[in-house]
């Protein structure tokens, strides 16, 4: 057994540099060698090995990027050199004035510079020992800062394990966004409702200071590493330059921004500041100006520093790239959830690097507090480098010919009403029926979830609306076999069998149409609360206020959601279709079997794969047995059922001490 084991720890180690030396290609050099199926292979080998031995996982592991439960709040920790900030230049003659004091206080000894982008991030400090990560923090007030190291632990291009080993090294480096998912992390916050981050630097700070680090995971962040602090060598020379350090930290396997250059002089200096001052626009990241450090260390100990930022660097800050220009109009735009979103029409400038015409208004309350209106003259500039924005209005030119916006009540693409719920700061349509809506709403509603139509998916629901033999989900039940093999990749046997599966879904229990439709806030469990106080669709449709918040875990954002969608004609009339072509309205009985049942009283959460049954599966055996699934562990939870690969509710059953059974045991359970 002993030498099995042995070759296991081989394996697991190899998988882990193999893993780690392709997360270098990918994340730090942006040149991968294998494919993502491949990638995957191998990742998905080292996280079974180590589900089998649980014993050999290690903190650097490639899969313990992402883990653990979400904290209560972060840790302070104290630098141990502290992380000053620089002192800002904003002329050319702001920098010869820095250079002057340089050289003053060198006395005449020679000297150059390394001039630097500045990343519009947030600063960072990374600690290694022994080459192993072990923990990060922000710069905070530069004396002390929060500990984020589970959030940075999430980022791919920081390595969990060096090149080589060091003693003790702590990185300085800024965690950024790149403009592209700025831009997309934005349009899914305003689908969503919620506020828009104003550039890449709020966006990044925020999504490493989430108290979740899935969140973090999501939200694409990287880094690049620029000097150092804390540092112990046991058998190696410390680099005596600035721009040696750079490279000593490269060849560590960290991700250098390979975008500067050492500088005879200041005049060398300024000429580069120039030259990514014309260019910044070309980038994919945000910088708001670049810093020149002198380059020898040694030259940097002698200079030393103030209270608040080091004599030996200075940071040059690029004016800020703005021009006037006239709204010309406001328009509105329906999200592809409904979500009416107001957009500046502008006289057409020239702002950094391209022409702008438009400018986002996210909302009405920012439209109001900056007392924006048609015929405005304004300033806009780019936020971040990446979206127009109008940044003031100059209110002393109006000649009182401009007009107040007023959000429309009724939706532009279907006419259906426009509502804002409390507490929100959207407007959104309410029709099921919207065009806008129609795709995203299409694949909800045949969603495993939802009703559940097997071959069904996003590229067959958009050859469906494109080819315009559906507009709304009433249309599905019309569908003819004749139609669907006019499409792509149908024949005979593959029609028919979706236009099966679309009649089968016909008799789906109502608290999955209820929750098909799309209801705001109407998740599965409240649809199932739902169908099962009131029976019927149409008892729903008539529900008022009082009656909906009085149903226990109904609450009043449910509530508000549930009468705004069921008083809109076009969605009554929608529900009417759906009745017409045979879609079941009417909840099943809870029979005696059920609330007698064995599991009478019991909540189970499922988590992992099962061999033998699909989660929708094993969930209609508890549930017809009088048990009830929960999606989330709590102390009244009875039975954790834990398959293949279970994920954080493993984790929280173990915490709480909740039963945990697997597939066989669940079985037995039942009587199956």
């Amino acid at each position: 057994m002993g030498g099995e084991h042995e070759e296991i720890k081989r394996r697991i180690e190899a998988l882990r540099r193999e893993i780690e030396k392709h997360d270098y290609r990918y994340y730090v050099l942006d040149a991968p060698t294998i494919t993502d199926a491949q990638y995957d292979r191998l990742m998905a080998e080292l996280q079974q090995l180590e589900r089998e031995y649980p014993h050999l996982i290690t903190p650097d592991s490639p899969t313990q990027r992402v883990g653990g439960k979400p904290r209560e709040g972060f840790v302070t920790v104290r630098h141990a050199v502290p992380m000053l900030s620089l002192a800002n230049a904003f002329s050319e003659e702001d920098l010869r004035e820095f250079d002057r004091r340089v050289k003053s206080a060198l006395g005449g000894e020679p000297y150059d510079y390394v001039v630097e982008l500045k990343i519009d991030g947030l600063a960072v400090s990374l600690t290694y020992r022994n080459g192993i990560f072990v923990r990060g923090a922000t710069r905070g007030d530069g004396e002390n800062g929060e500990d984020i190291t589970a959030n940075l632990k999430t980022i791919r291009s920081i390595p969990l394990r060096l090149n080589q080993p060091v003693d003790l090294l702590e990185v300085r480096g800024e965690v950024y966004m790149p403009k592209k998912s700025f831009v997309e992390l934005n349009a899914r916050r305003e689908e969503r409702g919620e506020p828009a981050f104003a550039n890449p630097r709020n966006a990044a700070a925020g999504s490493l200071r989430q108290l979740d680090p899935a969140v973090t995971a999501g939200r694409n962040l990287t880094i690049f590493v620029y000097g150092t602090g804390e540092m112990e060598f046991a058998h190696r020379e410390a680099p005596a330059s600035h721009s040696e350090v750079l490279k000593f930290l490269e060849g560590l396997g960290l991700r250098v921004n390979t975008h500067y250059q050492v500088c005879r002089n200041i005049d060398e200096a300024i000429s580069y500041c120039r030259i990514w001052q014309n260019r910044k626009a070309e980038l994919p990241y945000a910088i708001d100006g670049m810093v020149i450090k002198v380059n020898s260390l040694a030259q940097q100990a002698l200079l030393g520093t103030t209270m608040k930022s080091p004599r030996w660097a200075v940071a040059f800050k690029f004016p800020p790239e703005q021009a006037e220009t006239t709204v010309r109009d406001i328009i509105v735009s329906v999200g592809r959830t409904g979500v009416i979103t107001p957009t500046a029409i502008l006289e057409p400038v020239f702002l950094a690097g391209s022409t702008v015409s438009r400018a986002t208004l996210h909302n009405e309350d920012i439209i109001r507090d900056k007392d924006i209106r048609i015929g405005d003259r304004v300033i806009v500039h780019k936020a971040g480098d990446v979206i127009p924005e109008v940044v003031e209005v100059l209110k002393e030119k109006r000649t009182g010919a401009e007009k107040i916006f007023t959000m429309p009540r009724a939706c532009p693409a279907c006419g259906a009403e426009v509502v804002r719920q409390t507490n929100e700061a959207a407007h959104r349509c309410t029709g099921a029926a919207c065009p806008a809506q129609l795709l995203e709403g299409l694949i909800h509603f045949a969603s495993r979830g939802a009703m559940d139509i097997a071959g069904l998916g996003p590229a067959v629901v958009k050859q469906l609306v494109d080819s315009g033999l559906v507009r709304d989900v009433s249309d599905l039940y019309r569908l003819t076999a004749e139609q669907v093999k006019g499409l792509e990749r149908f024949a005979d046997k593959s029609a028919e069998n979706l236009i099966n599966a679309i009649a089968e879904s016909k008799s789906n229990p109502l608290h999955r149409l209820i929750f098909a439709l799309g209801i705001r806030h109407v998740g599965e469990r409240a649809a199932r609360i739902l169908a099962e106080h009131f029976g019927d669709i149409r008892r729903i449709m008539d529900a008022g206020y009082e009656e909906l918040v009085a149903i226990p875990e109904i609450g009043p954002k449910i509530a508000e959601s549930v009468i705004a969608f069921m008083h809109e004609p076009q969605n009554r009339a929608l529900i009417e279709r759906l009745v017409k072509n045979g879609v079941n309205v009417v909840a099943e009985k809870t029979t005696a079997a059920a609330q007698n049942g064995k599991l009478a009283g019991k909540t189970f959460v499922l988590t992992g794969t099962l061999a033998s049954l699909k989660r929708d599966e094993a969930k209609k055996l508890i549930e017809s047995r009088g048990g009830k699934v929960s999606s989330s562990v709590s102390k009244k939870t009875d039975y954790v059922v834990a398959g293949d690969s279970p994920g954080s509710k493993y984790d929280k059953a173990v915490q709480l001490g909740v039963a945990i059974i697997d597939e066989r045991e669940f079985l037995d359970l039942i009587g199956e």
